[in-house]
């Protein structure tokens, strides 16, 4: 039996398991679980980890709920040049120059600033989230949401809530919960849960807990120091899951490698 078929039958338990339901009946982590987040590389959870958070490239962890990254809002390291070549109208230019993340500069922005863009990206990202549910994922991530804020004012908030609308139906539609990754102020799009980074530091873990009540996964990260987490666990580590990671979230084993829990 696969771990989706596995939570179906849990979500009937949810009272007593801490599990839930979410749109259109998915099901969706269980509040409050122990997190892993290995988008630095996979490799095999501890033991009593509930959720494991990987790349769509990886295969799920066994006998974990699963979440699939997929990077929904800017170009994923290393596909630029297949990017160019199959969708290049769709990636953001300002005067003809590409519009990359200035922290990340090998990621473009894509395009959402119209309907037609946005319907031809569904498509586009929508077969990455095929792909997630397909290898026996049960939700996915769908990473840079808050893409506006380095569009240089070429799109804004309702042209990235609107795709997130796209991308919410698409995973419903395919049997997948779906996460708001960080940007608090997109609380519309009919999202199921929610995965913050440093939500501490910044301030707004609130808001997404009266968004998403227990169904948050908060990750502050080492480079921060570690009194953010500290604060966190104390205020919030029995409600929801909180995690402290190296920046890189480099695989066990690794040099620079943190993975704690409150």
């Amino acid at each position: 039996m696969t771990v989706r078929r596995i939570l179906l039958v849990a979500a009937l338990l949810a009272l007593f398991t801490g599990c839930g339901d979410g749109g259109d009946g998915v099901v969706l982590p269980p509040a409050g679980g122990r997190v892993d987040y290995q988008l630095g590389g996979a490799y095999p959870p501890a033991d009593g980890v509930d959720v494991v958070i990987r790349d769509v490239t990886a295969e799920p962890a066994p006998d974990a709920y699963g979440v699939c990254y997929v990077n929904a809002f800017q170009t994923q390291p290393g596909t630029l040049r297949q990017w160019q070549d199959e969708h290049g109208e769709l990636l953001l230019r300002d005067d003809g120059e590409l519009v990359a993340d200035p922290d990340w500069p090998d990621e473009v922005l894509l395009d959402t600033s119209t309907q037609a863009n946005r319907a031809t990206l569904a498509d586009v990202v929508g077969a990455d989230l095929e792909r997630c549910a397909d290898a026996g994922y049960d939700a996915v991530e769908p990473d840079n949401l808050d893409s506006w804020t380095r569009s240089r004012g070429l799109i804004d908030d309702a042209d990235n809530l609107a795709f997130a609308r796209l991308l919410a139906g698409r995973a419903h539609d395919l049997g997948l919960a779906i996460a708001q990754k960080n940007a608090p102020e997109l609380r519309d799009a009919g999202l199921d849960f929610a995965i913050a980074e440093e939500c501490e530091v910044h301030d707004e873990c609130d808001v997404y807990t009266e968004a998403y009540g227990r169904h948050v996964i908060e990750i502050e990260y080492t480079d921060n120091g570690t009194e953010a987490f500290q604060r966190a666990c104390a205020a919030r580590g029995d409600e929801i899951s909180v995690l402290l990671r190296d920046r890189d979230v480099v695989p066990a084993g690794a040099d620079g490698h943190v993975l704690e829990w409150c």
